[in-house]
């Protein structure tokens, strides 16, 4: 029986141990998934433990699963970062060898200069790396008091931009982002460019669901392009559209949080439609990882895992679901980065053998090029297809 659907579905962070280059990134020791389970006692995802998640090898304080319905592994990262850029590209076939620039110090003058002068804003406020809920409460009064926009960045390649609804429109603070994609070339060619609305009053702020990301433009060899171009349909849920700015999809829709996630990702799979469904859930990462909220990660993996059982009973025999990372932000550890980390891999299908360990993945390319033989597409230029250990 052939495969006709890929239900691609990427936990955002949902790391599973310290990569065997942690040490290079500072993130000895981290370990996402381990660690979560660790701090709140145990996980409850009765779900992901049929697949097979506690399986993995090197896996810790996840239960085990006697006799696994899917197909389970681990894939370890060649690019040169940890954050969610590349990690999708790579997965997608895209090996990125220089890491994106970061800021610690703060963007130059020539860049916010630019910035200003293009914008017409009054000025900006902060220019430093900075949690994003800590620095509206920080400079909220001042910005609505102001209108200056809050400029920050993180430990990511990220130029970040936080406006009160009320006092930057929606669509006048995607104006600024689309401004500032446009200066941040050649050298400053930074990953993302955010836009980070929030709302609320005297110092009592919350961001909203409005949140857009402004990609750099990936290589178009990658999979969702070889897939688009065999007029297949390449759907993207949540961030997927902003992570690859639209290059090699069909259809995409943004999504508020894991719930409507989930709720458009099983609309998709109840359509007639053949290709791949990709989404992200991107709360792991946003809401709890960089928050370093343990209690509210684990909370997110045990709902994520009730929602698994619907996709489960959806899929169609022909269908294959796929449950990765896209690196580690492991809410124990210190700081409010990402952790470089092995990503799970979890892979059920109807017409799939069961309970085979795949070991450990040179790359998260290995995905793209497995899907590049099921779909009969070229090759991508890294990976390895694990299509013969499954079927």
């Amino acid at each position: 029986m052939n495969i006709n659907r890929i239900i691609w579905i990427v936990l955002d962070s949902v790391g599973i141990g310290e990569a065997r280059d942690a040490a290079k990134f500072g993130d000895e020791g981290a370990d996402t998934l381990g660690h979560t389970a660790e701090a709140n006692g145990g996980l409850n995802i009765p779900n992901m433990v049929k697949l097979g998640i506690g399986n993995i090898d090197g896996a810790h304080n996840l239960e085990r699963c006697d006799n696994p319905i899917g197909c389970f592994g681990k894939m370890a990262e060649v690019s040169a970062g940890k954050d969610t850029t590349i990690g999708h590209w790579e997965m997608a076939g895209i090996y990125s060898p220089d890491p994106f620039p970061v800021y610690p110090d703060g963007f130059p003058d020539c860049i916010i200069d630019e910035f200003i002068k293009k914008t017409g804003i009054p000025g900006i406020l902060c220019n430093k790396p900075a949690s994003g809920t800590q620095i509206i409460a920080q400079l909220g009064d001042e910005h609505v008091a102001t209108g200056k926009p809050i400029v920050y960045t993180s430990g990511d390649s990220v130029f970040q931009i936080a406006c009160h609804e009320d006092v930057v429109p929606v669509e006048r603070l995607y104006e600024m982002c689309e401004t500032a994609r446009h200066i941040l070339t050649g050298k400053n060619a930074v990953a993302r460019v955010i836009a980070r609305p929030f709302v609320g009053e005297n110092g009592n702020y919350k961001r909203t669901p409005n949140r857009r990301d402004f990609s750099l433009k990936p290589s178009e060899d990658n999979i969702l392009c070889r897939v688009c171009d065999k007029g297949l349909d390449v759907i993207g849920v949540g961030k997927i559209h902003d992570i690859f700015a639209g290059v090699g999809l069909t259809e995409s829709k943004h999504t508020n949080d894991n719930q409507d996630g989930m709720d458009v990702t099983l609309d998709y799979m109840k359509q007639d439609n053949k290709g791949i469904i990709y989404t992200n859930l991107v709360e792991f990462d946003s809401t709890w990882g960089h928050r370093r909220d343990y209690k509210g990660y684990a909370r997110g993996l045990e709902e994520f895992d009730v929602r698994l059982s619907q996709v489960l009973d959806t899929m169609k025999d022909t269908d294959m679901l796929v449950i990765t990372a896209d690196h580690g932000c492991d809410p124990t550890y210190k700081g409010t980065d990402h952790t470089r980390e092995y990503v799970p891999l979890l892979v059920y299908g109807k017409c799939l053998k069961r309970g085979v360990n795949l070991g450990t993945g040179d790359t998260y390319a290995d995905i793209a090029q497995t899907l590049a033989e099921i779909f009969g597409t070229e090759p991508v230029k890294i990976g390895k297809s694990f299509l013969n250990k499954i079927m």
